[in-house]
């Protein structure tokens, strides 16, 4: 019995030893964290989209491309007048952080109205910066333009959009 009990205390021993040596073999490191908040993008209206005076021919209609430049080109049966009334790309002042790109999402379509039950439609949104920009010392200008319908005989009125005209931006 002695010698059972002698066996089991020296594979006690041994055991205990064993594990007291391999937790001799660790070894433990220590890492900081750091997080740097960057200035929010935003992006601030000064000028709203505006396509001006248009005449369009009672038998046949067209469309009115107002560049991101304020420029104004003319299809079908539309006429740009010598009175151009107000003609402006939508204006926008995009700012954050110096330096990053961020990325740009127009709409694709809006309606204007004249309050009755006529409308036109607008599409083709485009972009002074197209897709993406960048904020050299911290903001950038970015103008919008926008492709007009106007239906053969349009009712003669001022047209405004009835829902905003949303232009998106953020961080790439």
């Amino acid at each position: 019995m002695k010698n059972i009990i002698s066996k089991v205390l020296v594979a006690a021993a041994i055991i205990v030893g064993a594990s007291s040596t391999s937790s001799l073999a660790q070894a433990t490191a220590t890492a900081s964290a750091s997080a740097n908040i960057i200035t929010p993008i935003t992006i601030a209206l000064v000028t709203n989209m505006n396509f001006g005076n248009i005449a369009v021919s009672p038998t046949s209609g067209g469309t009115v491309v107002l560049a991101p430049a304020s420029t104004r080109t003319f299809t079908g049966g539309v006429t740009l007048p010598a009175t151009t009334g107000t003609v402006a790309a939508a204006n926008f002042t995009v700012s954050g952080a110096s330096g990053y790109t961020y990325a740009i999402t127009l709409p694709t379509t809006a309606t204007l109205s004249d309050g009755s039950s006529h409308t036109m439609g607008m599409s083709a949104f485009t972009s002074s910066t197209s897709g993406t920009g960048v904020l050299t010392g911290g903001s950038q200008t970015l103008t919008v333009g926008a492709t007009l319908t106007v239906s053969a005989a349009q009712a003669p009125n001022a047209y405004t959009n009835s829902s905003a005209v949303p232009v998106t931006v953020n961080y790439n």
